[in-house]
């Protein structure tokens, strides 16, 4: 299986691309198949307003002819001056249907690719997002969908009208004046070297471009969602030099690949019409010469300017084509990454599930730091309902248990099973349904109380949401919001505090209902008030449910059945606070460290109360 993580700019991601962008942009033809039938209505339009073009040039012909050689040529005129206006109209209606056609696809297609990506996007596991930047990949799924967009919906059906129109007239050269048409088509393959010759290099280019924009939007990301941090610490200048460096690298880059494409729209016109040029004086010498009538001549000319016109802009849609390219396989290369992390294709269902874990000889590294463990020999039986704290020092491996036991990651040794099963043999949403996880760093999304909860039971009513925010002891600053459930929280929850945020996480868990609770210091932004309030939710909460709690705070494991003390990804040890504090060295001086600090703590407190009193 590949592995799912990609590193863009290493030589395995950048493969030469002969062909290889072509390749990419034709696997986008399976996104215009559900619509075959619009393509097809799209491609008879087509066809139908290039037949019409061409037929203007016959038109011309007769018109000319009737006026110069004798016979009725005001009948003639106006007979032929008919026809001239049924060609236009039915150029501009079958023009109308094309367009409409064309642009409805680029906007579908580009709807439809989105949400592939999206889809995509959220069943890959965290180790793709450890090496890959957020704003980079929110570039490409917005940027590059639009450019695809544009591409699909105009430039592609500009070129395949222009293609017909080009071979169109080509061909009507050659039936109309044959000794001419074949110089001009002598001609032509000059046009087309300059084609060849800047092709491949505005497809690098514009590949470059994409990617420093797609460093830019990450830069966007990253700073704007720490705004606060970057403020308080006078960071703004280095923010702006950073990003202004960024801008001037993506508008350098898109200056080169303007000047290419400069070049190539500039080399064709003037070859196509040097040629044309020639052509006329040569066809100017045999009118005179008797050799072709006027109206010949003029339909010549006609169909020259036609192919010349189509030529150029073809030279032209050539870039928007090479863009689209490389916009398809920044985007194609995100499709074709696998999941690392999916469920079987036979699983074992998980019947009346108690919430048994059991760890046994856990071996892990991060993709990110391959050559150091950050979880080595770890073996633990977690019994039904029995609850666990895990303490340590930071970077004690303390978080990657829960990583583990939610199989965000899988180990490389060892197993880890539920109620005897291993989490590999399970569907992956079945078992993440048996737990229930409050970060130390609550998540909370851009929209309303009620979605931020429910989102944990998407068919939880009112009155179950109501429940689980008593619990929480959330209920309260909740009913003082302006709208109550319906309130907007704003980007990443901006309308609460620390604390806040934590009591709706709670809340979420709480509504969830889980056989498992995994509690990340879930208390530790909130003050001693809420603190003891939340902890009592809790206890009813861990009641009858197996609970694994990572502590900082000594404080919050006292009524846990064992602690786990972790140093360096091992079990140091395994007791009660009383035995730990006897037979634990680590876990003595971390509790000697907290007894020391809230010393100090209480000591500053009366100091600062002292010095406020007259």
């Amino acid at each position: 299986m590949k592995n799912d993580i990609i590193q863009p700019g290493s030589p395995a991601f950048l493969n030469p691309m002969q062909q290889r962008s072509w390749r990419t942009l034709g696997k986008l033809l399976q996104f215009l198949q559900p619509y075959r039938w619009r393509v097809v209505g799209a491609a008879s339009a087509l066809v139908i307003a290039a037949g019409s073009v061409l037929g203007l040039g016959q038109g011309l012909r007769l018109l000319v002819d009737a006026g110069t050689i004798g016979g009725n040529a005001q009948e003639s005129s106006s007979w032929i001056a008919s026809v001239f206006l049924g060609l236009i109209t039915i150029m501009a209606l079958a023009t109308g249907v094309r367009y409409y056609l064309v642009t409805w696809l680029g906007e579908r297609v580009a709807t439809d690719l989105r949400r592939n990506v999206y889809e995509h996007l959220l069943r890959l596991s965290p180790a793709f997002y450890d090496v890959n930047r957020v704003g980079e990949l929110q570039s490409r799924l917005t940027a590059d969908t639009t450019l695809l967009q544009t591409v699909i919906g105009s430039s592609l059906s500009i070129a395949l009208r222009n293609i017909i129109t080009f071979v169109g007239s080509i061909i009507m050269l050659v039936a109309t004046i044959p000794h001419l048409g074949l110089l001009l088509i002598i001609c032509a393959p000059l046009a087309a070297f300059p084609v060849v010759l800047f092709a491949r290099r505005i497809r690098m280019m514009t590949r470059k471009t994409q990617d420093h924009v797609a460093g830019l939007s990450g830069q966007i990301d990253e700073t704007l969602h720490a705004i606060r941090n970057l403020q308080a610490f006078g960071f703004e200048p280095w923010a702006r030099d950073a990003f202004f460096s960024r801008a001037e690298a993506v508008f350098a880059m898109a200056r080169s690949r303007i000047v290419q494409r400069t070049f190539l729209l500039v080399m064709v016109m003037l070859l196509m019409f040097f040629g044309m040029s020639l052509v006329v004086w040569i066809g100017i010498r045999d009118v005179n010469a008797g050799k072709v009538t006027s109206g010949e001549l003029s339909a010549f000319l006609f169909y020259a300017l036609v192919a010349a016109s189509a030529a150029a802009m073809i030279g032209e849609v050539v870039g928007d084509l090479f863009q689209a390219a490389g916009a398809a396989e920044r985007l194609i290369e995100i499709l074709n990454v696998q999941p690392q992390l999916i469920s079987p294709v036979h699983t074992v269902d998980l019947i009346q599930p108690q919430g048994s874990i059991t760890m046994r000889d856990i071996e892990f590294r991060y993709p990110t730091t391959p050559d150091r463990p950050a979880i080595q020999h770890f073996s633990l039986e977690v019994a039904p309902g029995e609850r666990i704290a895990l303490v340590g020092m930071s970077g004690a491996g303390k978080s990657t248990i829960f990583s583990l036991l939610l199989r965000f990651y899988d180990p490389q040794n060892g197993r880890i099973l539920f109620d005897g099963h291993d989490l590999r043999h399970l569907d992956l949403k079945q078992l993440r349904q048996q737990f229930a996880w409050v970060p130390q760093q609550a998540d909370i999304f851009a929209t309303t109380v009620r979605e931020n909860i429910r989102f944990a039971l998407p068919m939880a009513t009112d009155e179950q949401i109501w429940t689980a925010l008593r619990l929480a002891r959330a209920d309260e600053f909740i009913q003082d919001l302006e709208h109550g459930l319906d309130t907007e929280l704003g980007e990443r929850g901006v309308r609460l505090s620390g604390g806040q945020k934590q009591r709706v996480a709670i809340a979420r868990a709480l509504l969830r209902n889980p056989k498992v609770l995994l509690l990340d210091e879930a208390t530790s932004s909130l003050d001693a008030q809420s603190e003891h309030l939340v902890q009592q939710g809790l206890h009813a909460l861990m009641h009858g449910r197996t609970t694994l709690v990572i502590a900082h705070r000594l404080a919050t494991v006292h009524d846990a059945h064992r602690i786990v003390v972790m140093e360096g990804g091992t079990i140091q040890s395994i007791g009660d606070h009383k035995y730990l504090l006897q037979h634990s060295p680590l876990y003595a001086h971390l509790a000697a460290l907290q007894f020391m600090t809230l010393e100090q703590n209480i000591s500053a407190d009366q100091t600062d109360f002292v010095a406020t009193q007259p």
